[in-house]
């Protein structure tokens, strides 16, 4: 059987990160990790063939190639997933479908015509469509019958990949979140018990990767990856010595709750272990807010303390706010940039509310008659709702635009990077305490100095930053400052300094959209 795995196109976001990609001749951010596995739960004898459209464009001959098309995508990739759906069938293919679109609004994939719809997690679906398949069905709903342990998760098929394709790597160790934010549609994609995988299994995914020869960053993309922290050390404590003794070939990203700002153990640790930047559900700064989603967490622990804590001992914190809810008031973006401000955090994720279906707050909105015909939107320009908010759109909108324009200007951006690494302890290796080399224990070098495409990378920002941009003279002396005065953070700066090409160019789309010309129009900090 010849299978033709389909990832569709993602609309520009914030997670894009073209310029990044760009800079280090990579097509994209990230492979599908889901279609991955999915394609490990596939008979051992079937021929398959991944097309990730993000990396590159289908051809004629994947189409004609393929005997059965399998397809997987989240919300965010609806419009792409369905005319995908729709051109197989034009091209008389019996078509698959399931990931976390297909498992929340099933309707709409089975009306774009697909045969199969396989809902849920794949360990237990796949498993169930097999059957169904090799027993001569043609069409079906395939239910999921429970939630599967992690140990029946199979090692991905990385080895699909072309791995020049893409900046970072995925992995899985957790599925679940014990926290049930309003807004979030994770409790209902994968449920509020966490599930793990083992240590050994997430080192024979690592094992995979190595052996294939990847060398750069490794996502786990855990829901959170400290939300269980005996997993989490149990992890950890075996994934220290497996870098040592293969001579640190990763650094990782993840996810994690803010609570993590006051355990410095489980910080050391992942420092140790190569973890470089955390992701954190901020959302706002506003208590009232965050007791309306139900996002508890945040509110046990003085949050701005969290984050500050988490940056002072060796990890980049990138913050994710949401605007739009309905406990907030005006000004809540002032307030947003206050914060940003005050704690120094240099890369902000910043959205607009979207309800998303099956969601505690989907429901509540339904109920309230508030949700609009407007589809779900990722993109940062667009600066839509899909439902009705409390305070009036246009008067969001405006604060959102004006927060993007604060948060993501240049110079402002590059003060706070600078701030930021000023602030953080040195490296193990700089303070004497580490003859271990790793993404924490080594003074930090230039980056980019063992490969090529790295070196090309450094000197395209020192061009864009360095020579032609009108912030350049602050760019080199707030080089030469971290060099003086925290020398082995000036890899962690010059990446801070990199990931900013993502953001400037938004801000400018988006100030563009609006008629607005920016600095001037910016608010007080």
């Amino acid at each position: 059987m010849r299978v033709l795995l389909i990832n569709p196109k993602f609309p520009p976001s914030f997670w894009s990160l073209e310029q990044s990609c760009e800079l280090l001749g990579r097509k994209t951010l990230m492979p599908p990790l889901g279609l991955l596995t999915l394609a490990a739960l596939l008979p051992g004898d079937w021929e398959l063939r991944l097309a990730d459209l993000n990396a590159r464009p289908l051809c004629p001959d994947d189409w004609d190639w393929a005997e059965l098309v399998m397809l997987s995508g989240m919300i965010v990739q609806r419009e792409g997933l369905l005319n995908l759906i729709r051109e197989a069938k034009q091209r008389h293919k019996t078509v698959v479908v399931g990931g976390p679109y297909a498992t929340s609004v099933p309707q709409e994939i089975m009306e774009a015509g697909a045969d199969w719809l396989v809902r849920g997690e794949g360990e237990t679906t796949i498993p169930l469509w097999l059957a169904a398949w090799q027993a001569g069905e043609t069409h079906g709903v395939i239910e999921p019958g429970g939630r599967p342990e992690m140990a029946l998760s199979p090692v991905p098929r990385f080895d699909l990949l072309n791995l020049s394709d893409y900046t970072t790597l995925g992995i899985q160790t957790s599925r679940g979140c014990p926290f049930n934010c309003e807004f979030c549609d994770i409790v209902n994609l994968y449920g509020r018990k966490p599930r793990y995988k083992s240590p050994d299994q997430v080192l024979a995914e690592l094992e995979l990767l190595f052996n294939l020869g990847w060398r750069r960053e490794v996502f786990i993309c855990d829901d959170n990856f400290i939300g269980n922290q005996t997993h989490a050390r149990a992890i950890l404590k075996k994934l220290i010595p497996w870098l040592k003794s293969r001579g640190e070939p990763f650094c990782f990203w993840t996810q994690v709750s803010a609570n993590l700002g006051h355990n410095a153990a489980m910080v050391d640790l992942m420092t140790e272990a190569n973890f470089g930047n955390v992701f954190v559900g901020v959302e706002s700064p506003d208590e009232a807010v965050l007791a309306g989603n139900r996002k508890y967490q945040n509110l046990k622990n003085p949050l701005g303390q969290s984050l500050t804590n988490i940056g002072a001992n060796g990890l980049t914190v990138v913050p994710s706010f949401i605007m739009g809810f309905d406990q907030e008031t005006k000004g809540a973006g002032d307030r947003i940039c206050a914060f940003v401000a005050q704690h120094n955090l240099p890369m902000v994720m910043l959205n607009l509310l979207q309800a998303l279906p099956n969601t505690s707050l989907w429901d509540r909105l339904q109920q309230e008659n508030r949700l609009t015909e407007t589809g779900i939107s990722a993109d940062m320009i667009e600066a839509s709702f899909n439902f009705l908010p409390t305070r009036p759109a246009a008067e969001i909108v405006a604060e959102y635009i004006r927060t993007v324009d604060y948060l993501y200007e240049p110079a402002k951006y590059l003060a706070r990077s600078y701030r930021y690494y000023l602030a953080m302890r040195p490296t193990r290796a700089a303070a004497g305490k580490s003859k271990s080399r790793g993404a924490d224990k080594q003074k930090d070098r230039l980056p980019f100095h063992a490969r090529r495409e790295d070196l090309l990378a450094l000197l395209k920002l020192f061009w864009r930053q360095g020579i032609v941009a009108d912030y350049r003279r602050q760019f080199w002396r707030q080089l030469v400052g971290i060099y003086r005065q925290n020398p082995s953070r000036m890899t962690k700066y010059l990446t801070q300094c990199a990931m900013g090409e993502n953001l400037f160019p938004i801000r400018e789309s988006l100030l563009a959209r609006a008629g607005r010309s920016g600095p001037d129009k910016m608010p007080p900090a």
